[in-house]
C-alpha cells in the first residue's frame, strides 16, 4: 500500500475497535447497512477499522448498537 494512502485512512495508525453488542433487527434499513459496511454481521463480533472521518460518521448512524475502543 503506499504511503499517501495509508496516512489518509488514518492519522498514522489510529484505530477503532467496534464491537456490536446489540442485533440490528427491528431498526431501519440504512442502519442495517450501515453495520454490513462496518463488517459487523453477528452479535459481539469486533473489528477493527481506521480512524477516519467516514467510519466516525458510520459510528454515529449506529451508536445506539455497538461500542467504541480507540487504540493505537
Amino acid at each position: 500500500m503506499p504511503a499517501a494512502l495509508a496516512e489518509s485512512e488514518g492519522e498514522r495508525g489510529r484505530r477503532l475497535r467496534i464491537t456490536l453488542y446489540k442485533s440490528g433487527t427491528g431498526y431501519k434499513y440504512d442502519q442495517k447497512r450501515t453495520l454490513a459496511a462496518l463488517g459487523l454481521k453477528r452479535l459481539n463480533m469486533t473489528v477493527e477499522r481506521p480512524d477516519t472521518p467516514s467510519v466516525r460518521g458510520m459510528l454515529a448512524k449506529v451508536q445506539h448498537l455497538v461500542r467504541v475502543e480507540e487504540i493505537g
